[in-house]
């Protein structure tokens, strides 16, 4: 069989760019080089894309806190479509480097998870893995996200919002009158708990809004939900599967960022979760409907908090959820029955299969 020829591009401009980095590695070591062709494809923090080669496309490989793109190794590079097909051009010579038949983009957080990159995948023809334009948007912006999930009738904590140049005294008098500490403030568009935090009183209230604000213009000031943390993988394109729900029980304060990536004592991991039969069925059909209200695709991993009462609350989805060794998406579906060697086989099918089934589709208008 011919090999697939896989773009994998990790890094980005986000301050999610060391964890899509171990992410990618993860990725790169698991994809069968049997069936696939990977180039290597870095973005540096100032948006540059870099080929990189296999030997030496990473800098302090295994220290998650040092990791960094090895720029020295590395060809500036530019994705096109060329006689309908993607490829690779090298920047300054403009020689051809590669055909690309799948991009697999594995950037967290902003100008990766939030739309940014696909829309660019869509203009130049390609197909790639993972939720479209709308599903990325929608699954990157709390705000929205959870006023469609409230409409669909799913349950969300409550919360406010607050926009930095309408933020004063008077919104944390209004904060303070609306909710009871502790709140969670949380910047809109972000992922991986960054700028994450807990809230205690007034003065917490007012250096977490500061802290927030430095990583988006809109902020969210969230209800804390005492409960159990659940979270579900999906996977699918029209008829999407969920794997056996799992459960954090975070080491830190919460389930912050040191404790996702770095801090591999940080939480523990219980999967599958210890529930009763009624509610994993409960969790996996509100995973999937959370899934298909916010369009997506390819696979996500959604978030929950389960009440003493059992109640179900989805904190968030994450639209491209981390693949590192102690990442919760893989090791969910690991758990229902599915290897990592196999969950990226199928998430590069899904996504040729989305572009195929997209390129049916009429462009043009004819009477």
């Amino acid at each position: 069989m011919k090999k697939i020829n896989v773009g994998l591009i990790f890094g980005g401009r986000s301050g999610e760019h060391e964890v899509s980095l171990l992410s990618a590695k993860s990725i790169y070591e698991a994809l069968d080089k049997n069936k696939y062709n990977v180039f290597l494809i870095g973005v540096d923090k100032q948006g540059r894309w870099l080929l990189g080669n296999p030997a030496d496309y990473l800098l302090n490989s295994t220290n998650p806190k040092l990791i960094a793109l090895n720029k020295s190794a590395s060809t500036s590079i530019v994705p096109v479509n060329k006689s309908n097909n993607s490829e690779i051009i090298a920047l300054e010579s403009g020689k051809e480097l590669g055909k690309i038949d799948v991009f697999f983009p594995i950037i967290h957080g902003t100008y990766g998870e939030d739309g940014s990159l696909q829309g660019m995948f869509e203009m130049i023809n390609s197909a790639y893995v993972g939720a479209g334009v709308l599903g990325s948007a929608l699954g990157m912006d709390k705000d929205v996200q959870k006023r469609l999930l409230h409409l669909a009738g799913i349950n969300v904590a409550k919360f406010m919002v607050i926009k930095k140049n309408q933020f004063d005294e008077k919104v944390i008098s209004e904060v303070s009158k609306t909710f009871s500490f502790p709140v969670f403030v949380k910047p809109a568009n972000m992922g991986s708990s960054v700028g994450i935090s807990k809230a205690q009183n007034i003065s917490e209230l007012k250096k977490s809004v500061e802290d927030a604000f430095k990583y988006d213009t809109k902020i969210l000031i969230e209800e804390y939900i005492k409960g159990r943390e659940i979270e579900c993988s999906v996977m699918g394109n029209d008829k999407p599967i969920a794997s056996v729900p799992g459960e954090v029980i975070p080491h830190h304060e919460f389930y912050s960022y040191e404790a996702k990536y770095i801090d591999e004592n940080g939480a523990g991991l219980k999967i599958p979760a210890d529930l009763p039969k009624i509610m994993i069925e409960e969790v996996q059909k509100t995973a999937i409907k959370v899934f298909t209200t916010l369009e997506c695709f390819g696979f996500a991993r959604v978030d929950f908090f389960l009440t003493p009462k059992n109640k179900v609350f989805v904190n968030e989805i994450n639209t491209l959820p981390g693949f590192t060794k102690i990442s919760m998406f893989p090791k969910l579906f690991n758990a229902t029955g599915i290897s990592y060697q196999e969950i990226l086989d199928r998430l590069i099918n899904l996504a040729i299969e989305k572009k195929k089934e997209k390129d049916k589709l009429k462009r043009s208008y004819t009477p």
